[in-house]
């Protein structure tokens, strides 16, 4: 709809009357309609008023004459302006070009122009640019690539013992490619049935609106594969992976019914906070029970030890040593879970953890070194679909699974002391949620209302509001976690 106001100034009547005059010139001179260059899936409604109008000395049409004003979204056959706006794929629209034809009469000094279709002059260019997230991811791989290949070029000095070519670099490639590919029949399962992610409402208001149709519960492809993988390399007569991989299928039970728990509440709270606790130290404990009556690969002839970088050494923990068990089941778990808020964020700190505890425990127990390395696989398999811009979430069941297979490498080996290290992105956003809650109660008590320590716990939804971006937040994340991977990975050499 074009308009006119009386109280414009008269250059801009002027403007608006030639447009008026030339109309029906306008319409002959432009492209005609049935014309092949003409895009008919841009076919959208303009609105042209007096204050969009620009007169620079000239009555040329130029490409800031018209502004869209209204859309019809089934018109266009997207799902909102702002992703024809900001979309993957810009198209680019050139000075003059706009195809114009007239459905209303002129009456009463308005001019009632209604635009049935929207074409371009010159075939229209599309514009490709590589997504932030494609870079961020490539160089995890290539830096976990590096990583394994120079470990597996030394791992005959690290257990004093041949290896296979390719020991841990076999694994991983095997589980990502796989991953990789079954995502592409997943995801869009997922999405046709319709299984979303639910935010909350106190969560920042991007996602809600970015991210909401989002499908999750990516772990129920990529779990699986990590854990065949693993299974197939190592062997199915290892009783190590078998007794991890137990664990994990148990944890990963456990955020499933949290996530069946979600949608059929129709929001994010999933299982009693109580139940989920009860559930996780349970299968803590009886992962212990079962360690202490299975005989394991061990290069100690004692149980329940914890090893430590020199001058501390082994360390018998006796009757303490489930009650740390428990303890890393339950932190990591829910300490993966609360990362899991940004687009790759959760996935790739994972993986590098993951690594990290692989080269921890490869003195100790191989065949456990297999199984995180697999792990790892996955994870940066699934990172070519949960990368920014995420097209589906690991949900709880993924979140809750790799905590779960975090605890039981360490519990198996007794490297708590390299998992706390590798995991440590993990634990900072933990204490930040434990830091906030503490915090609030406290002022509350001391003050009569709550003060917040951050804007909005976990740490990365804090640094969000503070108007960092989201792909510098996993980056940061990432060279972080590297560099806690690779000492980690030293400090279990040296333990063992």
């Amino acid at each position: 709809m074009l308009s006119h106001s009386p109280d414009l100034p008269r250059t801009h009547s002027g403007v608006l009357q030639t447009l008026k005059r030339s109309e029906s010139n306008l319409r002959r001179t432009l492209i005609p309609i049935d014309s092949p260059t003409c895009n008919r899936r841009f076919s959208c409604s303009l609105k042209l008023s007096d204050s969009d109008v620009s007169w620079r000395g000239s009555t040329t049409l130029r490409r800031n004459l018209f502004r869209i004003g209204n859309m019809d979204e089934d018109s266009v056959g997207i799902s909102s302006l702002d992703e024809w706006e900001y979309g993957d794929s810009e198209e680019i629209l050139e000075s003059n070009s706009y195809i114009l034809s007239s459905s209303e009469d002129i009456s009463d000094g308005t001019i009632a122009v209604t635009a049935d279709r929207l074409g371009v002059l010159r075939k229209r260019r599309r514009v490709y640019r590589i997504q932030p997230g494609v870079f961020i991811t490539t160089g995890l791989v290539v830096f976990l690539v590096m990583l394994l290949l120079f470990v597996d070029w030394w791992s005959w000095r690290i257990v004093k013992l041949p290896l296979k070519s390719f020991f841990l670099t076999q694994p991983f490639f095997v589980s990502a490619i796989v991953t990789s590919f079954s995502g592409f029949i997943f995801v869009p399962l997922l999405n046709s049935l319709k299984i979303h992610q639910i935010f909350r409402n106190e969560g920042p208001v991007t996602h809600s609106t970015r991210k909401r149709r989002t499908p999750t519960m990516g772990g129920l492809f990529f779990i699986p594969v990590g854990i065949s993988v693993a299974r197939a390399v190592a062997g199915l007569s290892s009783v190590e992976v078998s007794g991890v991989a137990v664990a994990t299928i148990a944890f990963a039970v456990i955020g499933l019914l949290d996530d069946i728990s979600s949608f059929i509440k129709n929001h994010n709270y999933g299982l009693p906070a109580w139940l989920k606790l009860f559930l996780e130290v349970a299968v803590g404990i009886s992962f212990w029970f079962w360690l202490d009556s299975t005989h394991i690969s061990s290069p100690y002839s004692m149980r329940m030890l914890v090893p430590l970088p020199s001058p501390l050494g082994l360390i018998y923990l006796g009757k303490l040593y489930p009650i740390l068990t428990a303890f890393c089941f339950v932190s990591m778990g829910n300490g993966v879970n609360l990362t899991d808020g940004l687009d790759g964020l959760a996935g790739g700190t994972v993986a590098l953890a993951f690594i990290g505890m692989s080269i921890a425990v490869l003195p100790i127990c191989s065949d456990i070194a297999i199984f995180g390395a697999s792990m790892a696989g996955a994870c940066v398999g699934f990172l070519m679909h949960n990368r920014y811009k995420a097209s589906v979430f690991m949900g709880d069941v993924g979140s809750l699974a790799l905590g779960g297979a975090l605890a039981a490498m360490a519990t198996c080996t007794g490297m708590f002391f390299p998992l706390f290290i590798s995991s440590g992105v993990f634990v900072l956003e933990a204490l930040s949620v434990i830091l906030q809650v503490s915090h609030f109660k406290m002022t509350k008590r001391l003050y009569g209302a709550g003060r917040r320590l951050f804007r909005m716990s976990p740490l990365h939804h804090h640094l969000e509001l503070c108007g960092i971006r989201e792909q510098f937040i996993v980056t940061m994340a990432y060279f972080i976690s590297s560099a806690l991977a690779i000492l980690a990975g030293y400090v279990g050499l040296v333990s063992a």
